[in-house]
């Protein structure tokens, strides 16, 4: 059978007009942004233009979207810039236990320097508790970095409340959009984020290409050293093409074709779990209800299939999932997003995949997918 892509969560393929966007670009804009002849003019057009598009997407102003090279860029800029550039006012950091490794890799290097992060806990849907944010701030915090959904499991965190607790409090809010950007509704403003993150390839954009939101009057110097491009606040040529490609997969976010995504990626969890239930599998929906999650993404624990199993047998069948543990220069380990929910010991860790659905996919793909669980399970447990 034909190769069924279910692994949106790790990257999206670029759609049609995004792609014409880009090679006109390419073609015919290609001059350096920084650069005062016609060229790097029209070039600089082409980038605050798109700059605009994104900026309205988040309800935020132009000059507080600053270009870069996606989330984990991003992520390390507002937390490791921003600790640097308030170590004065203390040295404390707050994050979760579930963060993308952008996020955790940069608090753990900050450690290393005497900085002291506090990583809140999750419960069984992934959910940090507003009461454990509120006990570990002090005054010595100076950033809060949530994640907006959880790339894993899909939980949605409480990020209007976390805006509202920090308003009297000098520590800056920082959210990893990433797997939220595109499909939920975000204004910096109404929320009270000061810093958000997020990648172009999530939201059928181009690889490489992302962009921080940092509130007008956050002070701290660029991450990455070098020229004065960004208003000084990140070095590096623009990538005008992907700027305007990123754009333009924004563009197609409207309200009402966001609404339409989030209804057919819903539709979609739903009869995967129906069609399951319907076969007698023995399974359980790893993190929050899947109508409270992000609808894009459903991670399942497949009782008593080994999640390499399931993952290599759906493989084969022409399936891409990804499994419930990452694998890093051969070894595979446990995620540390389940163990957070579940604990170390729990089977839940060594038996679950990741399904996300993408605008590509269909429910006949859905259908083919539970389809091939079912004959894996019943294949493995010699039924």
């Amino acid at each position: 059978m034909a190769e069924v892509y279910l692994d949106n969560a790790a990257t999206t393929p670029m759609v049609q007009p995004v792609i014409d966007v880009l090679v006109d670009q390419l073609n015919h804009h290609w001059g350096n942004a920084s650069t005062g002849y016609g060229y790097g003019r029209d070039a600089k057009r082409v980038l605050e233009d798109s700059r605009h598009v994104i900026a309205q997407s988040i309800g935020a102003r132009d000059d507080e979207i600053v270009f870069t090279s996606g989330g984990s860029e991003g992520d390390n800029t507002a937390i490791i810039q921003v600790a640097h550039a308030r170590a004065k006012l203390g040295k404390h950091i707050i994050t979760t236990a579930i963060e993308h490794d952008a996020v955790l890799k940069s608090c753990q290097a900050l450690e290393a320097e005497g900085f002291r992060v506090t990583y809140l806990p999750v419960d069984e849907r992934g959910m940090i508790s507003l009461t454990d944010l509120k006990e570990a701030l002090d005054d010595q915090t100076t950033l809060v970095s949530v994640m907006m959904a959880n790339n894993e499991v899909g939980t949605k965190m409480p990020i209007r409340q976390i805006g509202e607790l920090l308003v009297d409090h000098q520590a800056w809010f920082h959210t990893d959009a990433v797997q939220a950007y595109g499909l939920e509704d975000i204004d910096v403003n109404r929320d009270h984020i000061d810093l958000l993150s997020t990648s172009a390839h999530k939201i059928n954009g181009p690889k490489m290409m992302g962009f921080l939101y940092r509130r007008e009057g956050l002070n701290f110097s660029s991450l990455i050293k070098g020229g004065e491009q960004e208003t000084k606040r990140r070095a590096g040529t623009e990538n005008v093409p992907a700027a305007a490609a990123f754009a333009k997969a924004v563009s197609l976010l409207t309200p009402a074709e966001k609404d339409h995504r989030g209804q057919k990626f819903l539709g979609f969890k739903h009869e995967l779990v129906r069609q399951l239930t319907k076969h007698g599998i023995d399974f359980a929906v790893n993190g929050s209800p899947i109508d409270e999650a992000m609808p894009q993404i459903i991670n399942l624990w497949i009782k008593g299939v080994p999640t390499q199993v399931m993952q290599n047998g759906l493989d084969l069948a022409g399936f891409a999932v990804s499994g419930g543990s990452a694998c890093t220069a051969g070894n595979v380990e446990p995620s540390h997003v389940l163990v957070a929910m579940f604990g170390p010991v729990s089977p839940r860790i060594t038996e679950s995949i990741r399904v996300s659905f993408g605008v590509m996919n269909t429910i006949e793909q859905v259908d083919a997918l539970a389809t091939n669980i079912v004959k894996i399970v019943k294949r493995v447990k010699g039924e």
